[in-house]
């Protein structure tokens, strides 16, 4: 999936001049750390608007305007995640939560429901369509959009950072920083397009599946936040923050985690609620139309 690509470069670049630039005045780092998620967000809005344009010329109905809306928001969550606005959240570790959940699950929500691939497919050219359906035709990606595949990379991903000196090391590597944003955002992409995604999905379990995985991911996600919340003292390990700041991102983690998969659990049965309905209304007129008069012998 095209997508989310250009927006881990937003990803790439905030990172980098959060925790390479120490040598930096505030003044400007602030600027620097502003200014880029912000010309990089705007700058996908605009390619978007664009493409809804060229979409609207070559295909029979206009794109919806909740769509677009939907992909402006992704891109302005992203932004703020990447920007100095969360220095006013209190503590260390809580920013860095707030950071991981806008990034891992309210964005990717957001830009999933602004079904960029139709967008794509609808006003890309004949070369690009075909390109986007092997894509989503080729095993890898049933394997990797599977919904339990998606699970066990977006709650996994945040296991492994708490559970393990990985977070430690992501406060004083900026690359490592880096590729743990990139992941909650493709993993949180991946997990919430697999669910909910009207985007075309070769192979998509039913929606029980779905909602199956999305209640065992919600309570794995809820049991990590308890865990970290019970052991703040020594979580995450190598971590430097008091435990009331831990005891605190794990409350952000609880509570934001539950309002994002009752959000997702909400898309994905709006999706089955459409689904059902355009049957519905297609059997209808069917069943209304009336027989076809035979011919009268002369």
């Amino acid at each position: 999936m095209a997508v989310p690509s250009g927006v881990v470069s937003s990803v790439v670049a905030s990172p980098v001049l959060a925790h390479g630039g120490d040598h930096v005045a505030p003044a400007q780092a602030w600027g620097a750390q502003t200014i880029v998620p912000v010309v990089l967000a705007v700058a996908l809005v605009a390619a978007y608007v664009a493409a809804t344009a060229r979409y609207g010329r070559r295909m029979p109905r206009p794109w919806r305007a909740g769509r677009t809306l939907a992909w402006t928001t992704g891109c302005a969550l992203v932004a703020v995640a990447l920007s100095p606005a969360l220095a006013v959240v209190p503590g260390d570790a809580t920013r860095h939560m707030v950071q991981h959940l806008l990034l891992g699950m309210l964005a990717p929500l957001a830009l999933v429901l602004a079904a960029p691939v139709t967008l794509l497919l609808g006003a890309g050219s004949p070369g690009v369509r075909r390109v986007v359906g092997r894509v989503l035709r080729a095993r890898p990606v049933h394997v990797l959009s599977h919904p339990v595949t998606a699970a066990a990379l977006h709650v996994g991903g945040l296991a492994v950072l708490y559970l393990t000196p990985l977070y430690a090391l992501t406060t004083r590597s900026a690359p490592a920083h880096v590729l743990v944003h990139a992941h909650f955002l493709l993993a949180g992409y991946l997990f919430a397009w697999a669910l909910a995604g009207p985007d075309p999905a070769p192979r998509r379990p039913g929606t029980a599946t779905r909602l199956v995985v999305l209640v065992a991911a919600g309570g794995a996600h809820a049991a990590l936040a308890k865990l970290l919340y019970a052991h703040a003292d020594r979580l995450p390990p190598g971590g430097v923050h008091a435990a009331a700041d831990v005891e605190a991102a794990a409350q952000w983690m609880y509570y934001v985690g539950d309002v994002a998969e009752v959000l997702l659990a909400v898309a994905v049965l709006a999706a089955w609620y459409r689904a059902h309905d355009t049957r519905d209304v297609a059997g209808a007129r069917l069943t209304a139309a009336p027989p076809t008069a035979a011919p009268v012998a002369t």
